[in-house]
């Protein structure tokens, strides 16, 4: 459950917002972002009437993904479980707001001055390059600050729902003894061999088909033929330039932050302009003679303080040292220096030493992927608008898919919710089941499953839900009754042998000194049954059977220590307890509001 509340809070910070902007751009433009905030009619659900619309689910798949945690080819299963993080986290939001939580104007300028993102290589707040990059990711300073509210909102009341509860220190010595102690006990387990063949009569059939009539209902389902227009699928056919990988590799990493050294010549004070032009020209001719940088920065360059370090400048990100510095340092390669850049009453010659990018080798097959879906994108488009035009008035899908060049593709009885692989995504099944698509027999409309997926769908059969007959499922129910008769006997087996736990019939296994977290291959629901039995008297033993998932065991509890203590580990727990209390209320006040909401899927 740590994971799961863990996975679902994004609102831990301004950095994550950072990271939502650089996706946004990376993904869909400077655009993107006003729509993002704004309004969008692409809706996949409402929460309690807000929209959450296609591109934010987009936004966060593409995290996950930059995240390295996630495998390529699990991209598409993301969509419906980020789609429910969104839900939760519009919840949160509103039951913030709902609440008053306030955030002053004060508290947003000491988190936004705190930032190191926005901060210079001396620590300091820069409100330029604040500014920058903002600007660079679409963001005004006021849509960047009513962001950032929502999200410290959501910080401030998971933060005081998780302090609200606490562990109380008699709780916690009580749950490091529990924690430490340790039990030695015999156990024996019954299989169904012991009970024979067990015979079911045919009123024994009849009966619990009756009592357990749900169990064997079958819901209303649909058998579906769809097409689908998968540009990926399309780029697989796509035979890419080796120039063309390097040059997509060498864009994408463009504004990639960069180790990089200078010479700085300036003027006004001790040389005029042309002095300096002409001392940095200078400079660049010892350089092209196979001077060093760093000797050509220690005998030209001003900037004393770097020159005693061959010049080097550190790392820096686009927006440090200003436009015209940017324009020459972002547009280099590694090993290469630039002209004589004027900016701030100074010639710069600038030297890329390194940029931080994974090898190219690394990203190979992305950039391949890349390249070729961004080359049939015109054919992509043109079929998508294909699919439009013929699905709306076509009486089959087989003459589509025949007209566009795809497969029809046809699934087996599915009910609501049961679709797999592309029939999971968000949208598909409701379309399904729509009035126009099951009543009226319509193709349905093109669905977005995604950015490179588009989907019509028809339903070639439909049935009614019913109770399946018994002769159907007479199998299913045979099954049921023996495995109900079986277990019945091996518990009346376990109470007889329990009635002489001496007796030799009773083969018991020894498991001693065993700890609540023991690393023991004993079946786990034995190990938590020996928890549960009360302490035996004094060479004495308690007894119990316990039902496992196929069979019965017996359990001879023989003695019960107190274990070493151990300060680490019980730190530990305890630390784990009040984590666990916390997220447990975290998690019960997100299942009030998913039932109290009213949530609409698209």
């Amino acid at each position: 459950m740590l994971q799961s509340i863990r996975d679902g809070s994004r609102s831990w910070g301004a950095k994550i917002i950072i990271g939502v902007m650089v996706a946004a751009m990376a993904l869909f433009g400077v655009e993107s972002l006003f729509g993002l905030f704004g309004s969008d009619p692409e809706e996949v659900a409402r929460v309690n009437g807000e929209p959450i619309v296609r591109q934010e689910v987009e936004l966060e798949v593409q995290r996950a993904m930059r995240s390295g945690q996630v495998p390529p080819e699990q991209e598409r299963a993301l969509r419906n479980e980020m789609l429910d993080q969104l839900i939760t986290q519009r919840l949160l939001t509103q039951y913030a707001e709902e609440g008053g939580l306030y955030v002053s104007e004060d508290q947003l300028d000491q988190l936004i001055v705190s930032l190191t993102e926005f901060q210079d290589q001396e620590g300091v707040f820069s409100s330029e390059l604040f500014r920058n990059r903002l600007a660079s990711a679409g963001y005004t300073p006021l849509s960047f600050r009513e962001e950032l509210r929502t999200d410290v909102k959501r910080r401030q009341l998971q933060q005081g729902l998780a302090f609200s509860d606490f562990t109380l220190p008699t709780e916690q010595q009580r749950l490091a003894e529990l924690q430490r102690q340790q039990r030695s006990f015999r156990y024996a387990i019954l299989t169904a061999d012991a009970t024979g063949n067990i015979d079911v009569s045919q009123a024994e059939l009849e009966r619990y088909y009756e009592e357990n009539a749900e169990r064997f209902e079958r819901p209303e389902q649909v058998r579906l033929r769809y097409v689908v227009v998968d540009r990926e699928e399309m780029a697989e056919d796509v035979e890419v330039e080796e120039a063309e990988l390097r040059e997509a590799w060498r864009d994408r990493h463009r504004d990639a932050d960069r180790d990089v050294a200078h010479i700085m010549i300036t003027y006004g004070d001790e040389r005029t302009r042309e002095q300096a032009q002409a001392r940095a020209e200078e400079a660049l001719a010892a350089l092209e003679s196979g001077e060093s940088f760093a000797e050509t920065a220690a005998r030209y360059s001003d900037d004393t303080a770097s020159a005693e370090d061959s010049g080097d400048l550190g790392e820096i990100s686009r927006g440090f040292f200003g436009e015209a510095f940017d324009e020459a340092a972002f547009s280099l390669e590694e090993g290469e220096i630039s002209s004589a850049v004027e900016m701030d009453n100074a010639f710069h010659i600038i030297n890329v030493q390194e940029i931080d990018r994974p090898a190219f080798e690394e990203q190979r097959e992305r950039l391949r992927q890349d390249v070729a879906m961004r080359e049939v994108e015109d054919e992509f488009n043109q079929r998508v608008q294909q699919l439009i035009d013929e699905s709306f008035a076509a009486d089959d899908l087989q003459s589509v898919a025949d007209d566009i060049g795809l497969t029809l593709k046809e699934s087996d009885w599915l009910a609501k919710g049961e679709g797999e692989g592309v029939l999971s995504e968000p949208g598909v099944m409701e379309a399904a089941f729509s009035e126009e698509v099951l009543e009226e027999g319509y193709n349905s409309e093109v669905i977005e499953l995604d950015n490179d997926r588009r989907l019509v769908l028809r339903v070639a059969e439909h049935r009614d839900a019913t109770v399946l007959p018994l002769e159907e499922v007479r199998d299913q129910v045979e099954a049921a009754v023996r495995a109900r008769k079986q277990q019945e006997a091996l518990v009346e087996e376990a109470k007889t042998l329990l009635s002489d736990p001496d007796s030799e019939a009773i083969d018991w296994q020894e498991a001693d000194s065993v700890s609540r977290e023991s690393d023991t291959t004993l079946p786990r629901m034995i190990v938590q049954a020996a928890f549960r039995m009360p302490h035996p008297e004094e060479d004495e033993s308690t007894y119990r059977y316990v039902e496992l998932p196929q069979g019965v065991a017996l359990i001879a509890l023989d003695e019960v220590n107190e274990g070493q203590v151990d300060e680490q580990t019980e730190r530990f727990v305890a630390q784990l307890a009040e984590q666990l209390r916390a997220q447990s209320v975290i998690q019960g006040l997100i299942d009030h509001l998913r039932g109290e909401a009213e949530i609409e899927r698209r």
